[in-house]
């Protein structure tokens, strides 16, 4: 008797701390945020109103304000790559969005990433502020491929948040980065490389600064 109820409480703890194992595995590979994270992530602290002209400011607006209804195949690598240095002190989030093999169509199982995406974007929080959609590749792949990819996946991205949650056109710029900015540059076949990355342009990201 006494080796049984040994044995039993043995199996039981087995399987309490495979259990728990198998949970923060859950969480920790969960590329589907909510609603609310994104709008956390994006929304930034306020802007305070400074007494001084910030020229640089201004000049970043007046970019990003040239690059409205621009085509995303039409943008220069110097422009992407301004589009990149403004995006670094502003509020973002990397949403791992999976597309069909060698294709733009956005695949089923990451659907439900961007109807909250798009639902973050329709928040009264975020609403009408001016957003950067950037399409990244894997490293697996040529270098003009990649780049054609990677613009075609993010007008994918901005076409569904326009013509499904009525975000403004003029508020999304797609621009397509192949496999130039890896997430992971020493694994550069890790999937974590494959993502489409939200910056708001309005706000800007404190924290980068310090």
């Amino acid at each position: 008797m006494t080796s049984f109820v040994r044995f039993f409480g043995l199996k039981t703890i087995t399987f309490g701390v495979a259990l728990s194992m198998t949970a923060g595995l859950a969480f920790a590979g969960d590329n589907n945020p909510s609603t609310t994270t994104i709008v956390n992530s994006l929304k930034g602290p306020p802007l305070t109103r400074s007494l001084s002209f910030d020229p640089q400011r201004a000049a970043d607006n007046s970019f990003i304000n040239s690059m409205r209804n621009r085509a995303t195949r039409s943008l220069s690598m110097d422009e992407r790559n301004q589009l990149d240095t403004i995006a670094s002190n502003r509020p973002k989030i990397d949403l791992e969005i999976n597309f069909d093999y060698n294709s733009a169509s956005i695949s089923q199982g990451s659907m439900s990433a961007v109807q909250h995406l798009g639902e973050a974007l329709s928040d009264p929080q975020l609403k009408g502020a001016t957003f950067i959609v950037s399409g990244h590749t894997d490293g697996i792949g040529g270098d003009a491929f990649n780049q054609d990819l990677s613009e075609r996946r993010a007008d994918t991205i901005k076409r569904y948040l326009v013509d499904h949650y009525h975000v403004a056109a003029s508020d999304l710029v797609a621009v397509g980065y192949g496999k130039t900015r890896l997430k992971d540059a020493e694994n550069p076949t890790d999937p974590i490389n494959r993502r489409v990355q939200v910056v708001n342009t309005e706000a800007t990201n404190t924290a980068s600064k310090q």
